[in-house]
C-alpha cells in the first residue's frame, strides 16, 4: 500500500494531507524518515507519524452522534469543555467529520477515516447538510426566503443557493453545500431573522433520525457506502466546472 494511502487508513489524515505531512518530514518507516508518498508499505513495515507508531492500518469505522448543546465540534478544547470525541466510547482515534458550533445541536459524524472525512467536507464534493432553524423577530417573510434561494452576502462572500422550506412561522429547513463558519447563523441574522436554536437533521445521504440527544451509533458498512457514495455523485466531473 502507498504510505500515503497508509496513513489515511490509519486515520491520520486525509490522502491530500497525508501527502504534505510526509513531505515535511513527519513520518518514518522503520525508524527513517521517508519523503516518498508512494512508498510501498505495510504493517511490518514500522510507520510512525510524530513518533507514534502506526501499529496498523485500523479498521476505519463512522459513528453518529446527536451533538447536545455545549459540546465542542474539536478532539480537544484549551478550555476543558466536554467535546465530541468524549462523547463516544472507542479506543480508535477519531476525528469530527466538519463542526457544529458549541451552541447547535444534531447530527455531526466521527471517523479514523481521514480519506472519507476529506470526501464529505472538501468543497469540490458539495455534500449537502440540512438543518432546521428557529428564528426570532417577525415571522419568516417570503422576501427572505427568496433571498436565502438566490445566495446572501456575508462577509466572506456570496453564499450558493440554498433549498429553503418554511416549516413555520418562525422556523424553516435549510439545505447548503458549503461549510463555512457559522454559515446558517450568519445567512439567517443576514435576512433579518436571528437564530434561536439550531438543529442539523441530515448530513449528506443519513437522516438524524430518532437519535436521542447525547447519543450515538456506529453507521454500518452500507450506510458508509451511501455517504461515499454521495460525494461520488456531487463532486464535478473533470473539466467540469459549478
Amino acid at each position: 500500500m502507498r504510505l500515503a494511502k497508509y496513513l489515511a487508513h490509519a486515520g491520520v489524515a486525509s490522502r491530500r494531507a497525508a501527502e504534505q505531512l510526509i513531505a515535511e518530514g513527519r513520518v518514518t518507516v522503520g525508524g527513517e524518515i521517508v519523503t516518498d508518498p508512494a512508498r510501498d508499505v505495510d504493517d511490518a513495515s514500522g510507520v510512525a507519524f510524530d513518533g507514534e507508531r502506526l501499529r496498523h492500518a485500523e479498521r476505519r469505522v463512522v459513528y453518529a452522534l446527536h451533538k447536545p448543546a455545549g459540546v465542542v465540534s474539536t478532539v480537544s478544547d484549551t478550555h476543558e469543555r466536554r467535546t465530541v470525541t468524549d462523547m463516544i466510547a472507542d479506543e480508535r482515534r477519531l476525528y469530527p467529520v466538519g463542526r457544529l458550533d458549541a451552541d447547535s445541536t444534531g447530527l455531526i459524524l466521527l471517523t479514523n477515516d481521514g480519506e472519507l472525512a476529506n470526501r464529505l467536507t472538501h468543497p469540490r464534493f458539495e455534500v449537502p447538510k440540512t438543518y432546521r432553524a428557529t428564528l426570532g423577530g417577525r415571522p419568516i417573510s417570503d422576501r427572505a426566503l427568496r433571498a436565502l434561494r438566490e445566495g446572501v452576502r456575508l462577509e466572506d462572500g456570496l453564499t450558493a443557493p440554498a433549498r429553503v422550506k418554511r416549516l413555520a412561522a418562525h422556523q424553516l429547513e435549510l439545505t447548503i453545500h458549503e461549510g463555512r463558519k457559522r454559515q446558517v447563523r450568519r445567512m439567517c441574522e443576514a435576512v433579518g431573522h436571528p437564530v434561536q436554536a439550531l438543529v442539523r437533521v441530515r448530513f449528506g445521504s443519513l437522516a438524524l433520525g430518532e437519535l436521542g440527544v447525547g447519543r450515538s451509533r456506529r453507521l454500518s458498512p452500507a450506510e458508509v457506502q451511501a455517504l461515499a457514495e454521495v460525494a461520488d455523485h456531487t463532486a464535478p466531473r473533470s473539466g467540469e466546472r459549478r
